[in-house]
C-alpha cells in the first residue's frame, strides 16, 4: 500500500518541479530576447536617422551654405569628407559610433559626445520630475475617478484626463508662466536656477550635472530648495500630459478589477468599496502604468524639446532647438540617435520589471 501511495507523490513531485522549470526559463528568455531586440532597434533607429538628415545634402552645406563661398564650401567637405560615397561615410559613421564618438557640431566646433554629457543630465533629471508629477496626479485621481464611476466627479476628472493630454506641452508651459510668474508670482518661470545657484554649481567636484544630486552632495539646502522650486513648472508641465493617459488608464483596469470574484466576495462580507479600492484593487490595476511607462517617458523625451525652450531648461532639447535653427545636422544626429539609445535600453528595463511583475507579460 505504501509503495502505491508514494508512486503517485513522485509523479506529482516530478510534475510539480516540471511545471516550475519552464516558469524560470520563460522569464530568462524573456529578458535576453528583450535584450538581443536592443541591438537591431538601435541599428534601424541609427541608420534611419543618418540618411534621412542627408535628404537635403552634406551637413556643411545645409549649416554654412550662404554663408562661405564654393570654394570655401568644397573645401570645407572634402576636409570633413562628405564629398565620399554616401555608404562609405554611413560605415564610418557607425564606427565611430561604436567607439562612442557621435562627430563634431559644425555650428560651434563641439564634440558631440561632449554636449550629450553636458546638457544630457539635465534632460533626465527633468524627465524624472515629470514622471513623478504624472504617477502623484495620475495614479490618485484615477481611483478617485474609479470609485465614483459614472457620476459627476468621474465625469469631470475624464474631462480633465482629455484635456491633459491633448493640450500641447508649450502651450501648458506659458499658462503656467502666466499664472505663478505674472499674476501670482510665487515661481521661477526661467532657467534650472538662480545666478548665484549656477555659480555654486559650477565649482562642483566631479558634478553628476544632475542639480538635484550636486545639491544633496554638498549639502547646500538653500540651493537645493532653489533647484527644486525651478524645477516645479516646467514638470508640471511636462507631467500633466502623462498624467492623463495614466488617470485612464487607472481608472480602466480598476473598474475592471472591481469586478473581479475576489471583490465581489469582500463585498459580500461587508467590506467598504473605499476600502476595496484602496487595499485591494489598485495593485493589480498598476500593472499597465509599468507596461506602457517605457512609452510614456520617450513622449516625455520629445516633449523635452519644447518644455526645455519654453522655461530656458538648459538640456538636450534646448540644444536640439538651437541646433535644428543653425541646421547643424551633425548634432542633430547624435543627439536624436542618443535619445534614441535612451528610449530602447528604458523600454527594455520597463519590459523586464513587468515580466517579474506580472508573468502573463513574459508569454
Amino acid at each position: 500500500m505504501s509503495a502505491a501511495i508514494s508512486e503517485p507523490e513522485a509523479e506529482a513531485a516530478e510534475t510539480s518541479v516540471a511545471v516550475k522549470k519552464p516558469a524560470g526559463g520563460g522569464l530568462g528568455r524573456y529578458v535576453l530576447v528583450r535584450f538581443l531586440l536592443i541591438i537591431p532597434t538601435i541599428f534601424i533607429l541609427t541608420t534611419l536617422v543618418f540618411f534621412l538628415m542627408r535628404i537635403t545634402g552634406d551637413p556643411i552645406t545645409a549649416s554654412m551654405g550662404g554663408r562661405l563661398t564654393e570654394a570655401q564650401l568644397a573645401e570645407r567637405i572634402q576636409a570633413a569628407g562628405y564629398d565620399r560615397p554616401l555608404l562609405v561615410q554611413y560605415f564610418e559613421y557607425m564606427g565611430n559610433l561604436l567607439k562612442g564618438d557621435f562627430g563634431t557640431a559644425i555650428s560651434d566646433g563641439q564634440p558631440v559626445s561632449s554636449i550629450l554629457l553636458n546638457y544630457g543630465a539635465a534632460t533626465v533629471e527633468l524627465v524624472f520630475y515629470a514622471l513623478i508629477v504624472a504617477l502623484i496626479l495620475g495614479i490618485p485621481l484615477g481611483m478617485l475617478a474609479a470609485y465614483h464611476r459614472d457620476k459627476a466627479p468621474d465625469a469631470a476628472l475624464r474631462i480633465l484626463a482629455i484635456l491633459g493630454y491633448a493640450t500641447p506641452v508649450f502651450f501648458a508651459g506659458m499658462i503656467l508662466k502666466l499664472i505663478f510668474g505674472v499674476f501670482l508670482p510665487i515661481l521661477p518661470i526661467a532657467g534650472r536656477g538662480t545666478t548665484q545657484t549656477e555659480y555654486i554649481m559650477s565649482g562642483v567636484v566631479s558634478p553628476t550635472q544632475i542639480y538635484l544630486i550636486d545639491a544633496i552632495r554638498i549639502g547646500n539646502f538653500e540651493v537645493l530648495g532653489d533647484v527644486l522650486a525651478h524645477a516645479v513648472l516646467p514638470a508640471v508641465a511636462l507631467g500633466v500630459l502623462t498624467a492623463g493617459v495614466f488617470l485612464r488608464l487607472v481608472r480602466t483596469n480598476l473598474i475592471g478589477t472591481l469586478g473581479q470574484q475576489y471583490i465581489d466576495s469582500g463585498r459580500s462580507r461587508g467590506i467598504s468599496e473605499y476600502r476595496l479600492v484602496t487595499k485591494h484593487a489598485y495593485r493589480p490595476a498598476l500593472i499597465p502604468i509599468i507596461t506602457v511607462m517605457g512609452m510614456q517617458i520617450a513622449l516625455m523625451l520629445a516633449g523635452a524639446v519644447l518644455t526645455e525652450t519654453t522655461f530656458g531648461w538648459q538640456g538636450l532639447g534646448f540644444k536640439l532647438a538651437e541646433y535644428l535653427t543653425a541646421r547643424d545636422f551633425v548634432a542633430v544626429q547624435g543627439i536624436v540617435v542618443f535619445l534614441a539609445v535612451i528610449v530602447a535600453l528604458t523600454n527594455f528595463l520597463v519590459d523586464v520589471i513587468a515580466a517579474f511583475i506580472d508573468p502573463r507579460v513574459r508569454y
